[in-house]
């Protein structure tokens, strides 16, 4: 028994055995979680300053084809998309260390935020119902409450709590379009049964039945009936269709089935998204609405957050990889303007890249690349150093796995 105490105590020493709760991130890990956070604030720093003291409206660029028709909706693009993707970070709360006072920092803009762009009397009162585009931004709004429950919600009171759920609300008189857009409709609805058991189960029910029809195989959905070969299973379809069932999975057996295929879709895209990503931290500049930057590993992210990557890719290789796909895009001379603010383009400043939809605000959803800061420091995904992801190893002439098709059982 001594000489097992003995050696136990010797491999500790040596660092051989780590103590299960005391492991610490990795150099590599350290510095690229850092980073992230940096560049996360920065992105996150002029709008939520500006909104806090009322003054986003006053302040904030409106870079777009036709600045006039999208000033009235930008705002609540960029505050919406940009909580969405900061808000599991928000979530880890506050606490004694510096990112733990960090965090507080943005609670609490965050939360003042909220209060400010769903308060009537406000000049930064946020439009939720004129046009069609507010169905998109609250529900990216709600993808924020639903990711972070108890440091947004948690955090609001009564009358702001009031005034959230009547703006969710008024964007009921948005018709959403056949494709994409009916889990804007169903992710309002989502959020609105959460916190005020008053969501539409038609509109939520609707929006994945629809979806699961429109599922192309190799986990990939069309954006409508029809394929669309862009990022769009990225941005939009795949982690709203998983967090829409997230709330209703436990509703009947049939529910659950439905999360568990979906979720492995999803799996299997980030499977794809992961290939996708070049030796350099390059990607396909394919489809529509590119100027979303990196947002277009949102479903990578997400299924790392979820600690629900397939088996043969680790960890340490999409942090990897989407710190190195972040840094070259983040660092392009002219990506924000002299104020802080995002530039429209893929690779700096591309005004020519924004569709007519396109404004400051819409740029706003790179933030969801960030999705994995909710994992803590002390996460094995920021533990292990550094390893090179699939196509990096493949073009260093290293073994890789052969990849597969998913195929189902129907």
């Amino acid at each position: 028994m001594k000489v097992i105490v003995y050696i136990i105590a010797a491999l500790c020493l040596s660092g051989q055995v780590q103590i299960a709760g005391a492991q610490s991130p990795s150099p590599e890990g350290k510095a690229e979680r850092e980073y992230c956070i940096k560049t996360l604030t920065r992105i996150a720093d002029p709008l939520l300053v500006a909104l806090s003291r009322n003054e986003l409206k006053k302040t904030m660029p409106v870079e777009a084809r036709d600045p006039k028709d999208r000033a009235t909706v930008t705002h609540l693009e960029g505050f919406g998309r940009l909580l969405a993707g900061m808000a599991p970070w928000l979530e880890l709360g506050p606490d004694d260390t510096a990112e733990g006072k960090l965090r507080k920092k943005y609670i609490d803009l965050a939360v003042v935020g909220i209060k400010n762009a769903t308060d009537p009397a406000s000049p930064d009162f946020m439009n939720f119902n004129r046009g069609g585009q507010p169905l998109v931004d609250a529900a990216f709004l709600c993808q924020a409450l639903l990711r972070a429950p108890k440091q947004l919600w948690g955090n609001l009171d009564d009358v702001s709590r009031k005034n959230l759920v009547a703006a969710l609300k008024s964007s009921r008189v948005i018709t959403p379009g056949y494709n994409n857009w009916l889990l804007f409709a169903a992710t309002v609805e989502a959020a609105l049964e959460h916190f005020d058991h008053s969501g539409d189960k038609m509109r939520i029910d609707y929006a994945i039945k629809s979806h699961l029809q429109w599922y192309k195989g190799d986990g990939v959905y069309g954006d409508g009936p029809n394929f669309h070969w862009d990022y769009y299973n990225s941005f939009v379809i795949q982690p709203m269709l998983v967090e829409v069932l997230e709330e209703t999975r436990n509703t009947t057996p049939d529910a659950k089935r439905t999360y568990d295929l979906i979720t492995e879709r999803a799996r299997r895209y980030a499977a794809i998204q992961e290939r996708l990503i070049s030796p350099e931290g390059t990607y396909p500049l394919i489809g529509r609405s590119i100027a979303y930057r990196f947002g277009a590993f949102q479903v990578l992210s997400k299924m790392a957050l979820m600690k629900a990557l397939p088996a043969n890719i680790t960890p340490q290789q999409v942090r990897f990889a989407l710190y190195t796909v972040i840094k070259r895009q983040i660092e392009a001379p002219g990506t924000f303007d002299a104020a802080g603010w995002l530039r429209i383009g893929f690779y700096g400043s591309q005004p020519n890249l924004g569709e007519n939809y396109i404004s400051t605000g819409s740029l706003y959803l790179c933030s969801q690349a960030f999705l994995v800061l909710g994992l803590p420091a002390t996460d094995a995904f920021w533990i292990a150093p550094d390893a090179d992801w699939t196509a990096r190893r493949a073009w260093k002439g290293e073994e890789v796995d052969i990849d597969h098709a998913m195929t189902e059982t129907r």
